[in-house]
């Protein structure tokens, strides 16, 4: 059985959450349910979903972030499949579809991510090399920055019963941390075909709140490390990472004059040489 449960964190994006919810309505599958979690909203969007999306599942929760809204949204979905789509992005019409065919061909796979078009400021902008994605055992692509968008994964409910949900205490990088997490120990399936428009350039988006977001994923990779259970070439590849990017920070720090912050990952680097 396919049902999908579709999970929306939002937080004061009434209007890009419409455009969001269209796109949902817009798919050629529809066993799904609908799930938004506010995070605190305090323009309309309370208002919006209830006149224009009545058979929406809407739970408003206190602002604690995208990641406390994402598990909020997994405590509420029946689906043993469920798909995330940021507040701000907006899926193409076969998108689920395309998903779910290809894992309904390939029964012992649980994830699946696709293709993405970037648009910033209106316009689209051409990826960078380092942002190619793909398939399979992907752990070493995910080392270096996130490489699953969440508005393109679907994914069963069993993984996160295995590997645990979004970490509340990273502000930001919480997808980088659970793609570690998963990709450790499962293949993903990949649609290279683009399915989602992801939007960037806007003002509240959390890679302009915080500065240096590698600082995150120090912290994601110190976290995979510590609890061991790597295979010993990942392992390995995660310690490279995260000596080069606390290496970068460190030397950044010095060049500031920060010399709390330069001795805190000269700690990291020591430890892990």
């Amino acid at each position: 059985m396919f049902f999908i449960s579709i999970i929306i964190p939002t937080f004061n994006r009434s209007e890009y959450l419409k455009r969001a919810l269209d796109s949902v309505y817009k798919q050629t599958v529809f066993d799904y349910e609908v799930i938004v979690i506010d995070d605190g909203s305090t323009d309309e969007t309370a208002e919006m979903i209830r006149i224009n999306y009545p058979d929406v599942n809407y739970v408003y929760q206190k602002n604690a972030g995208v990641s406390s809204a994402r598990n909020k949204g997994l405590e509420q979905a029946k689906g043993d499949w469920l798909a995330f789509l940021d507040s701000d992005d907006e899926w193409m019409p076969e998108k689920l579809y395309k998903q779910l065919d290809l894992l309904k061909a390939h029964p012992e796979q649980k994830v699946c991510h696709t293709e993405e078009v970037w648009i910033r400021n209106g316009v689209r902008v051409n990826q960078m090399k380092k942002h190619q994605k793909t398939g399979g055992w992907i752990f070493p692509q995910c080392l270096p920055l996130c490489a699953m968008s969440p508005s393109s994964i679907v994914i069963h409910r069993s993984i996160f019963e295995d590997v645990g949900v979004f970490d509340t205490q990273l502000p930001a990088c919480e997808d980088y941390d659970l793609w570690l997490r998963i990709t450790a120990k499962y293949p993903v399936l990949y649609i290279a075909e683009p399915q989602i428009l992801k939007y960037g350039g806007h003002e509240d988006q959390l890679s302009r709140k915080y500065w240096g977001m590698d600082q995150y994923r120090i912290t994601a990779l110190q976290k995979i490390i510590k609890e061991n259970k790597l295979s010993a070439e990942n392992k390995q590849q995660a310690i490279a990472m995260l000596l080069k990017k606390a290496k970068i920070f460190q030397q950044g720090a010095v060049k500031r004059g920060k010399t709390e912050q330069a001795e805190y990952y000269q700690q990291i680097i020591d430890l892990f040489i």
